[in-house]
């Protein structure tokens, strides 16, 4: 599933691709939103923002387009009218200058603005951790919270009323940046335990957003890829790596499986 920063990476895309530009065709798979259509034509598409793992497209006659790609939507980006080559199906394509391409995601809206606080998506995120203005401090007293702070640490990284945008390889790069055990509570932790995890939250959620995917120390990743290296080795410090040496002190790492979601640390450098 495309966690925040792939999300955000996409809304950047269609924000340089559509804003200010005049839509001249839409077009909805889903029948109870076709009659849509028409009420976007001629009108300007204002801005596009994320929410966590959500979308939302602002239009000039006062209308909403909301998407969650969930876990194989995908946007595309192309010349106008022009279409990939895959086995995906179009779900929604806004026609302006260029082309913007939802394929594959079923989760679609249309909503007015008095929608959008009662959303049951975007009404649950408090907090996004790719908005400019959260703080360290504000992600710390998250933690401390009592509504949060006696459930695993693995559960609740995933819960969006927690912290909007996370997903399964940020929680791992997280732990493993924090250098705390993964099946702790934040009850468990120490004060500097606490702020090392809301360090990196922030920091290693930004890093993803801003290198398209990279997690891992960036001296390293470079090295690792001037020397031949595929990216799927380097991208990461610990997700998907299991069996191989940590980066950092060689120990092998470890894969768990907990509710039903892939989790990877290293047993050493996370010693409980």
């Amino acid at each position: 599933m495309p966690e925040g920063p792939e999300i955000r990476q996409a809304a950047d895309q269609l924000a340089a691709a559509l804003v200010n530009q005049r839509v001249t065709e839409m077009f909805f798979a889903f029948e109870h939103l076709k009659p849509y259509e028409a009420e976007f034509i001629g009108h300007c598409v204002t801005a596009v923002r994320t929410r966590g793992k959500g979308m939302v497209m602002s239009f000039s006659n006062q209308l909403y387009i909301y998407s969650h790609n969930q876990l194989y939507g995908r946007w595309y980006v192309r010349k106008l009218h022009s279409y990939p080559q895959t086995n995906r199906q179009l779900r929604l394509a806004i026609h302006a200058k260029k082309s913007a391409l939802l394929y594959s995601a079923s989760d679609i809206e249309v909503l007015q603005h008095s929608d959008l606080a009662t959303h049951p998506f975007l009404s649950r995120i408090e907090l996004d951790v790719l908005d400019e203005a959260v703080t360290v401090e504000q992600i710390a007293q998250r933690f401390r919270d009592k509504r949060f702070y006696r459930r695993q640490l693995p559960i609740l990284l995933l819960d969006q009323h927690f912290l909007g945008g996370l997903g399964n390889y940020l929680r791992s790069e997280i732990l493993f940046v924090a250098k705390v055990f993964p099946t702790l509570r934040p009850v468990d932790c120490s004060d500097q335990q606490i702020e090392a995890l809301s360090q990196a939250v922030l920091s290693v959620t930004q890093q993803s957003y801003q290198t398209k995917g990279i997690t891992n120390d960036l001296d390293i990743a470079m090295r690792l890829k001037t020397q031949g290296y595929k990216r799927g080795y380097y991208r990461h410090y610990v997700f998907n790596r299991d069996n191989q040496p940590c980066f950092v002190c060689g120990t092998s790492i470890v894969k768990e499986i907990l509710g039903g979601r892939r989790l990877y640390y290293c047993p050493h450098c996370q010693a409980k």
